[in-house]
Order: C-alpha cells, then structure tokens, then sequence
C-alpha cells in the first residue's frame, strides 16, 4: 500500500497562518498610517460617504484660498480709499485758505498742494494686488488712469484738460468778454440785457430781474433770446433806488448783480449815476451793468467755466440738448419746469399738447399719458414739463436730474450710448424742443464750432483727439462692484469691484485736476478773484452732498462683502468638522484599538508557530514498530 507524504505548505494549517501573517500586515499598516487601509476597497462599506465628504471638504478649502485672496485685495483696496479720503480732506483745507497770492506761474499755494496730492491719488488709483489693478473694474491687467501729464497737457494729438478749459472759457465768455451777454439801449430810457443767442449752454443765463427803480418800468425775463428790460420812462430813479440781476452759471451756481441809483460824488462802488435826464441815467446804468457783467463774467464765471470743463472731461455722464421752446401764453415765454403739457391758447403751457393715449418711450420703455389718475410709468395730460422730466429720470437712472432753463430742456443719463427718446405725438414733442429722436452727446464733450467765443454747441471728442483719462474697464458704474466677482461657498458670491470712473473718485479727481490745471495772470485785475472764486467751488465740491456717492459708501460695500465671506467662512468651519468627522469614521482607526489587536494576533500566530512546529518534527518513523 502507498503512503502519501503529508503536505505541510497545502495544510488548512499553513493557511490559517498565512491569513494570520496578512492580519498582522495589515494591522501593522493601520498602526502606521493610521488610516484602515490603502486602497478603497479596503475601508468598508462607508468609504462611498468619504468620497463625498471629502469632495466636500476640497471645495471649502478652494473657497477658503479664494476668501483669503478677496479679502487681501478689499485690504489694500480699502487702504488706498481711506488714503483718497485723507487726499480730499488736504486738499479741502488749502482751498479754505484765505490767502490767494500767486507765484508766478498764476497758482497759489493750496493749487500747489492739490497738484502734489493729485500725483498722489493718480498713483493710488494705479494700484496692483499682486497683478491686479484694483480700480480698473474687470480689466484687472491695465491701469485704471492715465499719468497726470496725459490727462493736464494731452498728448501731440489729444487734447488734455487745459486745453478744454481753454476753449470752454471763450465758449463761455463770449468775443465781447460779457459772459455772452449783449447789453445795448433800444431807446435813449431804456437798458436791456439779453443773451447773444437762443439755446446756447454757454455763458451767463439770466435767471430774474427785480427793481426799486422809481417809475421804470422792468420787464422778463422773457423771449428768445432771454432777456430784460428796464425803462426808466420820463422820471429818474431817487437815490438809493436799487436795481438787481441774478444769473445762472454753467457749474449750476447763481450769482447776483445789484446797482444801486446815487447822485453821490465820488460814486459809491456798486452804484450808477443819477443822471441830469432819464436818457443820461440810462447812459450811465448801461455803463455800471456793462462794468459790474464784464468784472462777473472774468471772475466767477471764469470758475464756473474751468469747473464745468472738468465736467465736461472727466464726467462719464451724457446729455441731450434741446432748442428753445415757448409756450402758448398770450404773450409767449420759454418753457418752464411748470409748463403744463398741455392747455389752452393764452395758458403757460405747450404749444402743442400732449393728449390721452400719447406715449414718450425712453430707452425702450413707455410713458403713456392718461386724462387723470396716473400711476407708476403714466403721466397725466395737466402734468407739467417738470413732472415729464422727473419720469424720465426716473426710467434712465441719471445720478444727474435733468432741467430745463431758458425754454431749453437738458437731458441727462449715465450712460449716453443707451439714451434714445421718442414719442407718438411728435408735434407735441417738438413742442418741447426736443427733435423725433433724442440721443445722447458722448462724453468727452468738446466745444463745436468756431470762433469758440461764438459756439452754440458741442461735439464729442474722440480717442482721436482727446485724453481719456480712465482707462480701465468701460462697464455701466451701476455695476463697478459686479465688474469682479467670486464664489465663496455652494450659493453665495461677493462682489468686491471698483472703478475709478466711479461717481465718488471721479468727483474728487476732477475737482483736485480743475483746482491743479488752472491758473491766472499773476499780475490781472480779475485774477484774485478768479482763485477766490474757484477755491470756493473745489471746497464745496470736496463737501460731502446728500444723495451722492461717497468713498465712504464704497467702504461700506466692502465692509458687506468682508461680512459675507465671515459669515461663510463660520459656515464652512462647521461643515468641515462634520464632513471629516464622516471621512475620520470611515477611514481611520483607533491606534489603541489596533494596538491591542496587533498583540492578540502576534499571541495567536506564535502559538500556530509552535504548533507547526511541533507538526513539522513528526515523521512515519515514530509510530512504526521497534523490530
């Protein structure tokens, strides 16, 4: 009979201590790593869960570097605002000055000051994050603004702000140097003052007239053009009779005139000579006006004039002109914010009037007029030109309210690309000097047309032949802050964008450019009060204005996104110590645990080696007979 040799390595024996060994391996492995296994099939049925925990927690480690990167940005951004407010409040104070001494370049010492700290704020808006211009919106690899040469001096082919201020200023003072007022006598008693033309946006506006002037006779202001008119008929004015003008400038600034009758001699100043004959008076009225208009007209509106052109240049707002409209009164007058839309001949209202069912679409969305009763985008046919204006501020969005002065109706939007106005009735509309279609002049405005000191318009420049001074990201300034947007968990974004063609930053920068570009003749009769009156404006202007956008109120938003991502991130720390509490559960072990399993697997495998050992000795030999 054969014997079959007994297999020691194909014994169930031999397996279990191979299974043994592959334990304790394992557990070896567990103690080391610390994690059940290193692979997924080796970590159990909850490893599905791990997968998405951990997913998880990749994304809120992705939010947190993005959080962190925002908040670096709003830190320095925030940084160079509160640098920018410091900048104004400077500046500020030096244009509060009392002294206007000028070098002998025409500038004092505060316009000095304003020309270092716009260097300043130039480079300020130029800042980088890394390599991000923080104030050019979405453009993050271009400079917000141009260099403070560009933007004063222009370039070979640009012009630049001092050469705009030029040219509005003889747009602005007329070839006669009155402010484009024309003063003349239609007869020997008589003294009218009336602008050089219809619908012009330069120069002095006459606003209103009023007179203590015994037995003259003062009519307007009225016509087209505007004008006044004082005839001192057959009686002179006694002393001390007074006579007053007030006038609108083109910054939006009034300013009055008042002359008073006096037989004193030397004549007082701000006084006419009674004359010997209302004809003499008259004389010497039309001589006092034309001095104390010409001495205005070479000092504040000199002011308004640089004032406005740095409007005109920096300003990312359009407008639409229209031309003068009278109304339907019996002896007709320019429009007015109280003209009614519509009425009956010899009434303050349109010469042509709107009626029920007519509509004025602006940019796509109608106004439609009803007999009474109008609500949300309806106006009523007795509204007036004002109320008409105030809807259609209300759909364009302007941070500018649009006016109407001198029989003229001056649109204005944010954004003069998207400005389109028509309307079913266009005879009424014309009416309102508007023409069939109304669109918006493009900023930058140029004066149109020469002689400049005879323009009645303007023109927009071009990239061709004027300075763009912001050269960031051109988006709508309603949505500066959107021009940068982040993810910061599953469903919230923030919005931490900024532009430095925003209403805040731009104001400031225009006012320090008009106060640092400027500059009068060191030794002119009206140059002191050209300074004084431009101090005046740029310290106002420096004024926080309720209703207007402050570098503050960009802070603020700061502050709300800064809030947000806190929130989030309080959020996300919760969540995290959940999710890796699933991932802890699923994959890791007990070290102790493993510890004492390791020492009860090293126990059993030592007692399977004795006990293989013990098999491995035993021979046929032994249980045969002794012979």
């Amino acid at each position: 009979m054969a014997i079959n040799s007994v297999s020691f390595g194909s014994s169930v024996l031999n397996q279990s201590i191979v299974d043994l060994k592959n334990q304790l391996t394992m557990l070896q492995s567990q103690l080391t790593t610390g994690k059940k296994s290193t692979s997924y099939a080796g970590m159990g049925v909850n490893e599905g869960f791990a997968i998405a925990a951990r997913s998880q927690l990749a994304n809120i480690s992705a939010f947190s570097d993005t959080m962190s990167n925002i908040n670096t940005n709003i830190g320095v951004a925030n940084t160079a605002l509160q640098a920018m407010v410091d900048i104004g409040t400077t500046v500020q104070n030096s244009a509060n000055s009392s002294s206007q001494a000028l070098n002998s370049a025409g500038q004092t010492i505060a316009q000095q000051t304003a020309s270092s700290q716009l260097t300043s704020m130039l480079g300020i808006l130029n800042t980088q994050a890394g390599d991000r211009y923080l104030f050019s919106g979405s453009a993050i690899n271009t400079p917000s603004v141009a260099s403070i040469d560009t933007i004063l001096n222009g370039t070979t082919t640009q012009a630049g702000l001092k050469q705009v201020t030029s040219e509005r200023r003889q747009a602005d003072l007329g070839t006669n140097g009155l402010g484009r007022l024309v003063i003349f006598s239609p007869t020997p008693s008589s003294v009218q003052v009336a602008e050089d033309v219809a619908g012009s946006p330069f120069g002095l506006k006459l606003n209103a007239v009023s007179s203590s002037l015994t037995g003259a006779t003062v009519t307007g202001p009225g016509g087209s053009p505007n004008g006044v008119s004082i005839d001192l008929g057959a009686t002179n004015p006694n002393n001390g009779d007074q006579v007053s003008f007030k006038f609108n400038l083109p910054d939006g600034t009034t300013e009055s005139i008042q002359l008073t009758a006096s037989s004193a001699t030397p004549l007082p100043t701000g006084s006419f000579a009674i004359g010997t004959t209302p004809a003499a008076t008259a004389a010497n009225l039309n001589a006092a006006l034309t001095t104390a208009i010409g001495t205005l007209a070479n000092t504040s509106l000199v002011a308004a004039s640089a004032v406005e052109a740095g409007n005109d240049f920096f300003n990312t707002t359009g407008t639409a002109i229209g031309t003068v409209a009278n109304n339907q009164a019996a002896v007709p007058a320019p429009i007015t914010g109280a003209t009614l839309l519509s009425g009956v001949a010899g009434t303050d209202s349109l010469a042509t009037s709107f009626a029920a069912g007519d509509t004025i679409t602006v940019n796509g969305t109608p106004i439609t007029f009803v007999a009474a009763g109008a609500t949300g985008n309806q106006l009523n046919v007795t509204d007036s030109v004002q109320t008409l204006l105030t809807k259609i501020d209300s759909i364009t969005g302007t941070s500018t309210p649009s006016t109407v002065s001198g029989g003229v109706v001056t649109l204005h939007t944010d954004d003069a690309a998207s400005l389109s106005v028509t309307s079913s009735n266009p005879a009424a509309f014309a009416a309102l000097g508007l023409g069939p279609t109304v669109t918006a002049i493009k900023p930058p405005l140029r004066v149109s047309g020469l002689p400049l000191g005879s323009a009645t318009s303007f023109v927009s420049g071009t990239p061709a032949n004027t300075v763009s001074w912001y050269t960031g990201n051109p988006g709508p300034l309603a949505s500066a802050r959107a021009s940068s947007t982040a993810r910061i968990d599953q469903s919230v974004t923030v919005q931490y964008g900024a532009q430095a063609n925003e209403s805040a930053i731009r104001s400031q920068l225009q006012t320090l450019a008009v106060f640092s570009a400027f500059s009068a003749p060191p030794a002119g009769t009206n140059s002191a009060g050209q300074i004084l009156a431009l101090s005046q404006r740029v310290a106002q202007s420096l004024t926080t204005h309720p209703g207007a956008q402050t570098i503050q109120d960009i802070q603020a938003d700061f502050a709300t996104a800064q809030m947000t991502m806190k929130n989030a991130t309080s959020r996300q720390k919760q969540s995290q110590a959940m999710l890796q509490s699933i991932v802890d559960q699923a994959e890791t072990v007990s070290p102790d645990q493993v510890a004492s399993e390791v020492l009860a697997l090293q126990t059993s495998l030592q007692a399977s080696y004795q006990t293989t050992s013990m098999l491995s000795q035993l021979t046929l030999t032994k249980y045969l007979p002794v012979g």
